[in-house]
């Protein structure tokens, strides 16, 4: 990996830096912020940029507004939790671009902190628009990127301001992400354990076939693996399969073959893959069907499966706590629902206690860490699920290359 320039190698004093943030975050009923990680997850970036005696313009997006205003989807809730987080005045612009941002980056000074409103209130933003970064450019005399989670979108105010606003740094955040996925990827600590889980063949397959270069172990789980007991010649029951998907042409792919071809990769090259050897099922797909523990590979028609059983548990559990590594995505089961929610959290609980360097990404995982309190047990808990499956799969991020090169 060529090594980018990092927010340590810059000389801030005086500066106005730049700072594309991820305060995309979870707002109630009543527009407050219902979780505010991502915003915490930044400021040790933001602190250390006013450290070193710069100003900070902070950009993010929120939301998908369709590329037009939309109050119900501004940063001003952003704002001020973030001046309660850092104890000292957050200045607001009501645009991304133009007169009134441009006013207010002008009148920034050193020490302060003003976030711009979101970048998606205009539709530029995701088509990466040329003028539109340039605009963003023009507000700052550095740039840094701290926004992992959108890292893998060549947009505007991730790839496009680069091209006018030079050096450009990873902060904190960004540089822990890729350093530990890196890692994961390129020189883990075995045996390296992957578990995958999650509805659709579709969302994983390129991520599994990747890892299945690097991993020890694969442990699949979720709806998905149910299309792959079917391949297999296993009875599933009523349980959710896949037979066919489009790509991104519109053309029609075959998901058995995808999954044959899986299975002999994985024999190929010695990867011990591992699905469920029993299911919690339901004779409906509801929250209050009934339940019972199917005792084998096989489910009896008019029951499908929603959750990995308990010899599952107990054999996936023992895999992660003698592994060196385990990177985990996705849920074992129809995680919202208490009665098939007992397979994800078991496999959080059984994270928190092994060894391993742990990488958690995706949002249902995430969720399972922390309702299961052993997040502080975690090596690491991705703020991008997006961004860490397509590094997983093995794609170029568009964020992080644009960012300066450091010459070897």
């Amino acid at each position: 990996m060529t090594r980018k320039l990092f927010i340590e190698d810059l000389d801030l004093a005086g500066k106005k830096a730049l700072v594309r943030v991820d305060f995309n975050v979870p707002l109630d009923e009543t527009g407050a912020i219902a979780d505010d990680t991502r915003i915490r997850a930044a400021l040790p970036t933001v602190r250390y940029v006013l450290d070193r005696g710069a100003s900070a313009i902070l950009m993010s997006h929120l939301g998908r507004p369709k590329g037009k205003p939309d109050p119900a989807q501004s940063l001003a809730p952003a704002a001020r939790r973030l001046a309660e987080l850092l104890g000292r005045p957050v200045a607001f612009a009501g645009d991304c671009v133009g007169p009134e941002a441009e006013r207010a980056a002008a009148e920034l000074k050193p020490g302060e902190v003003l976030l711009l409103e979101n970048l998606r209130f205009h539709p530029e933003e995701e088509k990466g628009g040329e003028d539109f970064a340039r605009a963003l450019a023009h507000l700052g005399n550095v740039y840094i990127d701290d926004a992992f989670g959108t890292a893998h979108r060549a947009h505007a105010s991730m790839a496009g301001v680069t091209k006018f606003l030079q050096p450009a740094a990873m902060g904190y955040l960004l540089r822990r992400e890729v350093q530990y996925l890196h890692q994961a990827v390129e020189d883990p600590v075995r045996p390296f354990t992957a578990v995958m889980g999650g509805a659709k063949v579709a969302d994983k397959i390129q991520v599994i076939a990747n890892l299945l270069k690097k991993v020890d172990n694969l442990l699949i789980g979720g709806a998905m693996a149910y299309t792959f007991l079917k391949v297999r010649g296993v009875e599933v029951g009523d349980s959710r399969v896949e037979t066919t998907i489009t790509d991104k042409k519109g053309r029609s792919i075959d998901v058995a073959a995808l999954v044959r071809g899986i299975l002999g990769q994985a024999e190929e090259r010695g990867v011990r893959l591992l699905l469920p050897v029993d299911h919690v099922v339901a004779d409906r797909f509801a929250a209050d069907a009934a339940v019972k523990v199917a005792d084998s590979e096989a489910i009896a028609p008019g029951w499908m499966g929603l959750d990995i059983g308990p010899k599952t548990v107990e054999l996936y559990s023992e895999i992660i706590l003698q592994s060196g590594t385990v990177v985990w995505n996705g849920p074992m089961g129809v995680f919202e629902w208490p009665a098939f929610a007992e397979g994800t959290m078991a496999i959080a609980r059984a994270l928190g206690e092994s060894q391993a360097v742990s990488i958690v990404g995706g949002g249902d995982s995430v969720a399972a860490v922390n309702l299961s309190g052993v997040a502080d047990r975690i090596s690491h808990i991705s703020t991008g699920g997006g961004a860490s499956l397509e590094y997983l799969e093995g794609k170029a991020l568009p964020g992080v290359e644009a960012l300066t090169d450091v010459p070897a």
